[in-house]
């Protein structure tokens, strides 16, 4: 190897994980899927010092917080099985951290699971479940 090929392999940013990669395809499936039920979508990985909300969008005068869950089985169980009581106190926490960015604006807020099931590396199947929970206790907004 020449010292070209040595330098060009030394810059190449290292390969993603295998559950980095997954995660990515069940988000831009999830992406897909929403906007082609008429979701606009607002923003991706939106992060605040509380955690991290998967994709966001507006659904006619609602926020739409969304986490997505990608799994290549269902042997144990459901993907948003996964958003336990700890994982949905983040996503309020976060929600709120958004929302305040926008100064609180008056709209109406959900929380969806989107569960993007894989198979040989490939989408097999979306569910969306749409208002999955409430803001969490004793988070509110409005």
């Amino acid at each position: 190897m020449n010292l070209a090929q040595h330098i060009k392999n030394w810059l190449r940013p290292p390969e993603k994980p295998e559950h980095l990669r997954r995660g990515e395809l069940g988000e831009r499936a999830a992406k897909k899927y929403l906007r082609k039920r008429g979701l606009k979508f607002l923003t991706a990985n939106f992060r605040s010092a509380r955690g991290e909300i998967d994709l966001i969008f507006r659904d006619d005068d609602c926020l739409v917080f969304a986490e997505v869950k990608t799994r290549s089985s269902e042997e144990w169980t459901r993907p948003a099985a996964a958003v336990d009581a700890r994982k949905r106190r983040l996503l309020s926490q976060t929600a709120l951290d958004y929302l305040k960015l926008l100064k609180n604006p008056q709209v109406k807020i959900r929380f969806d699971i989107v569960e993007i099931l894989l198979a040989d590396g490939a989408v097999r199947e979306v569910r969306h479940l749409p208002n999955s929970f409430p803001m969490e206790k004793p988070y509110r907004y409005g």
